[in-house]
């Protein structure tokens, strides 16, 4: 029986039907009966009872009607993709719209936020408007600047005039100036001015700087491939720090101390982080440690009364089961962390102790954690410092924690590694680590000057000959922000204070009774080329001369400068986190947004701008608590952490009505003017690379000038409340 060929009447239809319905309101939805295997095929009739199937093609008899049916599905396709991608554009510029306007600017939330104040000399003032807006006016001067730019390039290259070599042909230019001014040659007159203008004025100086800055980079390129050498031999050696005296390394290895337990005072400095106190208390009332040879001083400089009363209540509860603690609050903030650790070691009783373990509010170190880290003072007394690693219990949680994940296991991996293995000296973390109180008193103690207090401690104690040791294999878990606003403010503190502390200590740098070489490692490696031309580089060549060197194509930065060597450098990042491998493009751009930042911070920490001596406590979110009151009280009723029932009770239903409030309080999103102004910068310089067909330039300020978008709108990391 011959196949039927009435494929529209719907009773005989074999194949797929295929609904295509129209995103847009003024298309109707049309039904399509899809083709079956015998429209596709034909019968042959060589001979008589054959049922040899053979494709339509190759006897050149398609069908028509078939041919009608995938032409129009493909016109329905079509038009629903135009109208689709119409709906995209506006449905984003919506959401643009709604997120700026929902948002607020870090300006306005400064102004607002009264944890922002500046603090100097202990007192509080308000940062000067004008200094926090220079830069920020400096990056917008340069965008309208090339948005103008990119209006005559385009108009210049419509009209055939348009220069991508960097060899501008002279006769061209004369011609053009030669001609006579009249009302259809303005154009043509200010644009051959522009052009000798940036041939003989801009380009120039542009390229000098651009040179300048290549050598930082390759400077800079050859400490970190130098610094991942020293790791790759450390573990190819499995060098490892080890006691000095032969019973200590027994006790390590056994876990068991013979013996050895000197006296111990634990510090935590807090200040309104009711969101972890609780982890930090458990986490070092439960070291391993006799308890006659411990003290533990919970150092709280909240200034909210309810976080008082929680972290009081948490102390008694613990020395009513039996631990040495003690709760001390300061009513006058001098110094913030300084100031509350130096108010600490003035106590009477601590010269009874001969050893001080810190703590941020954040950080659970192990029950073992002090029988691996104090023998290695056994017999070594000129050790002033023994640090440990962190580990971070959210570094899953999203992309910012992803990424930070990357930069802090290259840190601590790798440059605190082979530091502390070939030089015996390295920042000091400011937490997880434990001194000698000899080798603090030595280094004249805690000194509020500074915001990174840690690190100033570090390079007054190695100028005095105490060394560090890094132990790479003892982790203290701890908390990474989780807020692109938190992270900002975080790097912005750690990038100014090493320019504050690089001016203050530089005298006493050179004065110092050290060898050569340590002084040129500790102002040259340590703080020239790692906390100054690091991010002085990455923002001038990456943010400023690259998109300038668009609208001025005679000067120039090779394809190796702009995209082989900082993927190379990336690579090498990523090495000690290789499962964030598939993260190293973010990785790379994100560094490069994160430049603003750091910039910024360093010049305001050289030059004692303003915003050098801000200090925000990093905002916590309580996910490295293994068990907060809510999950206490949901879990078997039982005595841990000290904790009674009845308290837990009340407790709980005071958190729940806290939680209720909480979602009723809606989360913004920050605006972050510096970043949305370099993103449309770097887009525009991406125009303008397409007129000169430069495929790398164009690709990189295109994805850099995304990730600023992406930055500056606060779409990475979690909103904040």
């Amino acid at each position: 029986m011959a196949p039927s060929f009435h494929w529209w009447a719907k009773e005989q239809h074999k194949g797929t039907p295929v609904v295509v319905k129209m995103e847009n309101p003024n298309w109707s939805m049309v039904e399509l009966e899809g083709p079956s295997e015998d429209d596709f095929l034909i019968t042959t009739t060589d001979s008589p009872g054959s049922g040899r199937l053979q494709d339509k093609g190759h006897r050149g008899g398609k069908n028509a009607r078939q041919l009608t049916w995938v032409l129009l599905l493909k016109a329905h396709r079509a038009a629903g993709c135009l109208t689709s991608i119409g709906t995209a554009m506006f449905s984003l510029a919506a959401a643009i719209r709604r997120r700026v306007a929902s948002g607020r600017t870090d300006y306005e939330n400064d102004n607002e936020d009264t944890q922002n104040d500046v603090v100097v000399d202990g007192g509080r003032e308000k940062e000067n408007p004008t200094v926090r807006t220079r830069f920020y006016f400096c990056i917008k001067l340069f965008l309208w600047l090339s948005v103008l730019l990119l209006g005559f390039e385009v108009v210049a290259y419509f009209k055939g005039w348009h220069i991508g070599a960097p060899h501008i042909h002279f006769d061209q230019l004369q011609s053009l100036w030669g001609r006579p001014l009249g009302v259809k040659g303005v154009f043509e007159w200010i644009y051959s001015r522009w052009v000798l203008v940036r041939v003989e004025y801009l380009a120039p100086p542009l390229q000098f700087l651009a040179n300048a800055c290549i050598v930082l980079f390759m400077i800079q390129s050859v400490d970190r491939l130098v610094l991942c050498l020293g790791c790759l031999w450390i573990r190819f050696k499995k060098i490892k720090p080890v006691p000095k005296q032969e019973d200590s390394v027994k006790d390590l290895e056994s876990g068991e101390s013979n013996g050895y337990f000197p006296m111990v005072l634990v510090q935590i400095p807090m200040c309104n982080e009711k969101e972890v106190y609780q982890q930090s208390i458990a986490a070092v009332c439960n070291l391993d440690w006799p308890k006659s040879k411990i003290l533990v001083q919970i150092l709280d400089d909240s200034d909210d009364p309810t976080t008082q009363l929680l972290i009081k209540e948490e102390v008694h509860k613990w020395q009513q089961e039996g631990a040495n603690i003690v709760y001390r609050h300061r009513v006058i903030r001098d110094g913030y962390k300084a100031g509350n650790l130096k108010s600490a070691m003035n106590c009477s009783y601590v010269k009874d102790y001969e050893f001080v373990a810190i703590f941020d509010a954040d950080f659970q170190p192990n029950p073992d954690f002090l029988k691996r880290t104090v023998p290695h003072f056994k017999g070594n007394e000129e050790l002033g410092l023994v640090q440990a690693r962190w580990s971070f219990v959210n570094k899953d949680e999203n992309l910012l924690t992803r990424l930070q994940n990357i930069n802090l296991a290259f840190h601590f991996e790798v440059e605190q590694q082979v530091n502390g293995v070939f030089i015996n000296f390295f920042g000091f973390n400011g937490t997880a680590g434990v001194w000698r109180i000899k080798a603090l008193e030595d280094a004249g103690g805690w000194l509020e000057r500074t915001t990174v207090e840690d690190m100033d401690i570090a390079v007054r104690a190695h100028l005095k000959g105490w060394k560090f040791i890094f132990l790479n294999d003892v982790e203290c878990q701890c908390e990474l922000p989780e807020s692109y606003e938190a992270y900002r403010k975080q790097q912005h503190r750690w990038h100014s204070g090493p320019m504050q502390l690089f001016r203050l200590c530089l005298p006493d740098v050179i004065r110092a009774k050290i060898s050569f070489w340590k002084k040129f490692n500790m102002i040259f490696l340590f703080f020239l080329l790692r906390k100054l031309i690091l991010p002085f580089y990455s923002f001038t060549l990456f943010c400023i001369i690259l998109p300038m060197t668009m609208f001025i194509p005679e000067a120039e930065l090779p394809a190796w400068v702009v995209c082989y060597i900082p993927a190379t450098m990336s690579f090498l990042n990523i090495l000690p986190a290789p499962k964030s491998f598939p993260f190293i493009v973010p990785y790379l751009l994100f560094e490069n947004t994160m430049s603003v930042t750091k910039f910024n911070a360093m010049i305001s920490g050289l030059f004692q701008l303003g915003s050098a001596y801000e200090w925000v406590v990093t905002k916590k979110s309580g996910r490295s608590s293994e068990g907060d009151l809510v999950s206490l009280v949901e879990k078997e009723p039982k005595y841990q952490r000290g904790v009674s029932v009845p308290n837990l009770e009340e407790m709980k239903e005071e958190i729940l009505q806290q939680e209720k409030a909480s979602r009723k309080k809606k989360k913004h999103n920050r605006i972050y003017t510096k970043e949305l102004a370099l993103a449309f910068l770097l887009l525009t310089a991406s125009a303008r690379s397409l007129l000169s067909a430069q495929g790398i330039h164009f690709y990189f300020l295109l994805f850099q000038g995304i990730s600023f978008l992406l930055v500056g709108l606060d779409l990475i990391g979690e909103q904040v409340e």
